[in-house]
């Protein structure tokens, strides 16, 4: 297969849509925990604000700037993220990170929208962008339960 091909295959329309319609973008005012994590390879960056209430998150705003990958998992993340617990966010990212990097299955529902991002198995270099999203969630809940 050709490297145009398979950048189109990585690229679906289905990412591109995804990509385009990332759900609570932008920034909360006085959140509880506002983590920034950058992906030093290729510079995407992605803010996550969070409130929790009872354990489960009751607000998340993000800032995305990222490629169409990150895009694409900020909005899969933005999509189910409400009400989410510490430990389902925690198990989100190790799932993700697992199924990227060591052939892993798709994380668990509500997260297995992440499925889209199967195609990305096979380029390393745009991991950490997809990660970006999802970890920092998982540290905003950290974050805030400390």
């Amino acid at each position: 297969m050709s490297e145009s091909s398979d950048l189109i295959k990585l690229y679906s329309s289905r990412l591109l849509a995804l990509a385009a319609d990332i759900p609570h973008l932008g920034r909360l005012p006085s959140p509880q925990a506002s983590i920034r994590k950058r992906s030093p390879l290729c510079g995407s960056t992605v803010t996550v604000d969070m409130d929790m209430a009872d354990g489960h998150v009751s607000r998340f705003g993000q800032e995305v700037k990222a490629c169409a990958l990150g895009q694409a998992a900020a909005a899969i993340l933005g999509a189910v993220v409400i009400g989410r617990t510490r430990p389902e966010l925690d198990r989100a990212a190790a799932q993700l990170e697992a199924m990227l990097k060591h052939g892993g299955p798709v994380p668990d529902a509500p997260f297995d929208g992440f499925e889209a991002l199967l195609p990305a198995r096979d380029y390393k270099n745009r991991h950490a962008s997809i990660l970006l999203a999802v970890q920092a969630a998982a540290e905003a809940a950290r974050q805030i339960e400390t």
